[in-house]
């Protein structure tokens, strides 16, 4: 499985989405946000060991420049979402990896598109069934056409 997928990479991903929901829902300042996932989550075994070797300085850029780009992330998404759709009515979970992935589809031309948009797909598998996957690689699919 050598096509650039990293497991660590793949922690910071789903860490990630989770941070930008818990921002979403509370309102944490992003600073403070990074520094409780910092110290609680990442680096330690919990859970099933997900987090233990999540890679830091990634999930810190997901994070931190999904949340600065926020306005320009939810348009591109809006723009490809079905008629009548509005970020708004998606669920808020769902919102955060199409925001996350469009982030890095975005800013991070060092990923390759199908990299970050199966690693969204596999995101988007620990919270929801196969139609919501492939509602993911539909939506960042067409972010990746827009802005690649």
């Amino acid at each position: 499985m050598s096509n650039a997928r990293s497991l660590p990479r793949s922690a910071a991903r789903l860490a990630a989405v989770q941070a930008l929901y818990q921002h979403q829902m509370e309102g944490t300042a992003p600073a403070r946000l990074l520094n409780e996932f910092h110290q609680h989550r990442l680096g330690r075994e919990i859970e099933d060991d997900q987090y233990a070797e999540a890679d830091v300085d990634f999930f810190d850029d997901v994070v931190s420049g999904t949340i600065a780009r926020r306005d320009e992330i939810d348009t591109l998404l809006t723009e490809r979402l079905a008629e009548g759709w509005t970020i708004a009515r998606l669920d808020k979970t769902m919102v955060q990896i199409l925001r996350a992935g469009a982030y890095e589809l975005l800013a991070r031309p060092d990923i390759p598109v199908g990299t970050a948009i199966s690693e969204y797909i596999d995101v988007a598998h620990a919270f929801f069934d196969e139609r919501e996957a492939k509602f993911v690689n539909g939506v960042l699919d067409a972010v990746a056409k827009a802005v690649r």
